[in-house]
């Protein structure tokens, strides 16, 4: 059984929305200006928009025949290259030019008609129509997080980002590149993905979304925590080890006991005693030893003398047997 991409699964909740009429005219604008192409035939203008997803197709006819009672007839081809894909194509060939004009599109420059994008609602409902025309979003199970919308125009790409500005409720960080020498505006920023469906109106795919990737983000901490005890554990093995060597030369060479430093001495004892114990954890233990506080810093200060003192032996101990 194949499975359906998140994108798909976005665009199949979009459509089956109910918007408002103003919110509609926008979304067409957009989805026609982005996926739209012209020919003349006879003298009259045909408009042909084309889709690889069904109810895209369906949901488009049935918004233009809404809006303006116009019928238009379907078509559809198989792309037999490695994806094996469909396209559907609607192709409307009635008043082709008044829809074009109320919708204030044109082909031959790159902007967005400012009647089309008045208020927020409206500009939602602009992305909404990039998004189906040639959006697609990767997977929250994905760890790259990515959103986009692709466009064949570099005038009207740079005119779509700012639109983005002008969207009052959120700011979602939008940016350009190019692919291909393509235009791409983008998101990667994982709760402005979240903000950007929930506008566009998938807003059960932005639930999934967001509790999917907070289940990824708690097991990305805990992971990430799990290293830190480890790498730290490794620290303090790594630590512990060459303190007891230091140690177990001082004590091959004079008795533990007659260290005067009651500090040092007992310290001394309690690392042969807790291996594995932290600088905390011995602080803890040498202070109810002492019956005195005793601070993770004065440890640490310990621990150096100590070290000192074994170097100091060390180098004895060479000289020795240098000279013999």
């Amino acid at each position: 059984m194949q499975t359906i991409s998140f994108t798909k699964q976005v665009k199949e909740e979009i459509v089956l929305g109910r918007y408002k009429d103003e919110y509609l005219r926008s979304l067409l604008s957009s989805f026609i200006k982005i996926n739209g192409s012209i020919s003349f035939q006879n003298k009259n203008t045909r408009l042909i928009l084309k889709t690889e997803n069904a109810s895209i197709a369906k949901f488009i006819y049935q918004v233009v025949n809404h809006l303006y009672g116009i019928t238009a007839r379907f078509s559809y081809s198989k792309m037999m290259n490695f994806k094996k894909k469909t396209i559907y194509s609607i192709i409307f060939e009635d008043e082709v030019d008044y829809l074009l004009s109320d919708l204030e599109i044109s082909f031959l420059d790159g902007k967005i008609a400012k009647s089309m994008v008045i208020n927020d609602e409206m500009i939602s409902g602009y992305f909404c129509g990039g998004f189906l025309a040639s959006g697609s979003v990767n997977s929250p199970t994905s760890s790259n997080y990515h959103l986009e919308i692709s466009l064949n125009d570099d005038n009207y790409a740079k005119w779509f980002l700012k639109l983005f500005a002008k969207y009052k409720a959120t700011s979602f960080d939008a940016k350009i590149t190019y692919r291909r020498e393509m235009p791409v505006i983008y998101i990667k920023k994982a709760d402005k993905i979240v903000e950007f469906l929930v506008m566009i109106g998938a807003v059960d795919c932005a639930l999934e979304f967001e509790n999917i990737r907070l289940e990824r983000d708690n097991a990305s901490n805990l992971n990430r925590l799990q290293n830190l005890d480890e790498a730290n554990y490794s620290k303090t093995t790594n630590a512990s080890k060459g303190q007891i060597d230091d140690i177990k030369l001082i004590t091959s060479v004079c008795n533990i006991d007659l260290i005067k430093n009651d500090k040092m001495r007992e310290l001394m004892k309690l690392r042969l005693e807790n291996e594995d114990a932290s600088l905390n954890e011995l602080s803890i233990l040498l202070s109810n030893k002492l019956n005195m506080p005793i601070s993770r810093s004065n440890i640490s200060h310990l621990f150096r003398k100590i070290h000192q003192t074994a170097d100091g032996y060390r180098k004895r101990i060479k000289e020795t047997n240098y000279s013999k």
